[in-house]
């Protein structure tokens, strides 16, 4: 019996656990033979696991809501003129709802919105940053003016640049980051004992006005809210009830100065 040659479709297939025993099995002993193909495609198999991990959380997010089913319903009857356009639309997205779903999901909607998008890039500035000891913040506390133009220009509104002192945390600078919704400014302070709190604040085209919401990433907590189209984030490894009294100082400055 002549074996089969191992192609690259095997390959992608024995990674992603799709081959029956015997071919797996012969898959198997060509990459023992070929080191070097062994080792490209562990790499790969590295990368579908970071793949899963970061998109699997994906399917913990709320619909959006222009593609609420009672939304477009209501919109049905509001203009019943281009009702065939909604129908068409709902069944698609009852269709997205099964096998198509990750297709529609990133062919018609943003990926994620609101608060819980903000938070989220909170979450991702905080790990990028908050361990960082060279270079944490582009701007230090003593650039105050400087950052603040920076972000204004960058976000088309003036930032507040709440003080946390009385709670123990010093403002140490920060930086302008790119978000998939804009410009935003993320500030960062510390205390005596070394605890670092990420504040993320951009201007909200969803969830202009929202009150403060609890949203964790693991080992990371933080509430986030907005008020006046401008959104809100203050991340931290506290535990929730902790940052709480810090995020409603921060909130409080911000309606002041408004």
């Amino acid at each position: 019996m002549i074996d089969r040659p191992v192609t690259e479709d095997d390959l992608h297939a024995y990674i992603d656990g799709r081959l029956d025993e015997t071919r797996r099995a012969e898959v198997a002993a060509y990459l023992e033979r070929h080191p070097d193909v062994d080792r490209r495609f562990a790499s790969y198999s590295g990368q579908r696991g970071t793949l899963r991990s970061a998109l699997d959380r994906v399917i913990e997010e709320p619909i959006p809501t222009h593609l609420n089913l009672r939304h477009m319903i209501a919109s049905r009857r509001r203009n019943r003129g281009s009702s065939w356009r909604l129908a068409a639309a709902a069944v698609l997205f009852l269709f997205a709802g099964g096998s198509g779903g990750w297709y529609m999901h990133e062919m018609v909607t943003p990926p994620r919105e609101g608060v819980a998008a903000l938070a989220r890039e909170a979450f991702e500035s905080y790990a990028t940053y908050a361990s960082d000891r060279i270079r944490p913040v582009e701007l230090r506390a003593d650039n105050i003016a400087q950052l603040v133009d920076w972000a204004a220009e960058r976000m088309g509104r003036k930032p507040v640049l709440p003080d946390l002192s009385q709670s123990g945390y010093r403002l140490m600078g920060g930086r302008v980051i790119s978000t998939p919704h804009g410009a935003g400014l993320m500030l960062m302070y510390d205390n005596d004992h070394g605890m670092r709190l990420v504040m993320l604040t951009r201007p909200m085209a969803v969830d202009q006005a929202r009150t403060m919401t609890p949203l964790s990433d693991g080992k990371v907590d933080g509430w986030s809210w907005a008020s006046s189209g401008m959104g809100y984030s203050l991340v931290g490894s506290l535990p929730s009830e902790a940052l709480h009294p810090l995020a409603d100082d921060v909130r409080r400055q911000v309606q002041n100065q408004a």
